[in-house]
């Protein structure tokens, strides 16, 4: 059975750097997939992604030598299990906010006595070029399981959170931590509380030995968070990156009087 060569470098302290992918497509999936990127996740929750397709763009990935992540819509038993079953070799699970979210995420991805993922499936084998059994006996060892800290409440139980065993990483979605920041009024967050509530994150996965990451859209950014510690990072996504380039030939031939996106990726 193959091994999740992610999951055992975070383990180690060596980071990861990966990106994201907002098509339901397949095609777009094999290019990202042999791009040189370790891992790739299939976002579910703000995508329009259904079960078919992502489970072929599990199966498409991992062909490819790369790691298949999928961001469930939420964190509970149901979705964590239809993406294992469909081939995804670890979860990023959004807006955990208590230590119980957390552990009902954990216990989906593992199969018991260590949690209560139901049995099943037949394309989890496949991604991992495992015999039924083989995959039963060592897919706790495998399943990558990251969970996302998106809200000051997630942040003020960080500690007992990160500390929970079966947390292999956390993440950050700056966007809706920022959102969430946001006082009864409506008012956001300075750009430094922003930060400094990121910074207490990064603290906290320090102090709990847990390797935490968050999302970010230019190369330049990945190497100041990586210089800063951040191990689990994700560069922008398939649909930044083709929209970018884009945007970037338009100006160049001056088609377009605007300097800023007018699409949000």
């Amino acid at each position: 059975m193959k091994q999740n060569p992610v999951k055992r470098a975070l383990a180690q302290g060596e980071p990861q750097v990966g990106s994201w992918l907002a098509f339901g497509n397949i095609h777009t999936s094999r290019l990202m997939a042999r791009v040189g990127f370790p891992w790739l996740t299939v976002d579910m929750e703000h995508s329009p992604i259904d079960w078919s397709t992502a489970a072929e763009m599990f199966g498409a990935i991992a062909d490819a030598g790369c790691i298949p992540l999928a961001r469930v819509p939420k964190g509970d038993h149901t979705h964590i299990k239809r993406v294992l079953d469909a081939g995804a070799m670890g979860i990023v699970v959004p807006m955990v906010n208590t230590v119980e979210e957390a552990k009902i995420a954990i216990a989906a991805a593992k199969y018991p006595p260590e949690g209560n993922r139901s049995v099943g499936g037949g394309l989890h084998v496949l991604n991992f070029d495992a015999s039924p059994s083989d995959y039963y006996q060592n897919a706790n060892d495998e399943i990558l399981v990251v969970l996302q800290t998106e809200s000051p409440e997630g942040v003020e139980n960080a500690e007992e959170i990160y500390s929970l065993p079966g947390v292999d990483a956390i993440f950050i979605g700056p966007n809706d931590l920022r959102f969430q920041m946001r006082t009864p009024d409506g008012t956001f967050p300075t750009a430094e509380e922003h930060e400094a509530m990121m910074q207490r994150v990064l603290e906290m996965g320090n102090k709990t030995g847990t390797p935490v990451g968050l999302h970010v859209m230019s190369v330049d950014d990945i190497k100041k968070r990586l210089d800063e510690g951040w191990k689990f990072l994700a560069l922008g996504s398939e649909m930044k990156a083709m929209v970018e380039c884009a945007e970037n030939w338009v100006q160049e031939l001056d088609l377009k009087s605007s300097d800023e996106a007018m699409i949000n990726y």
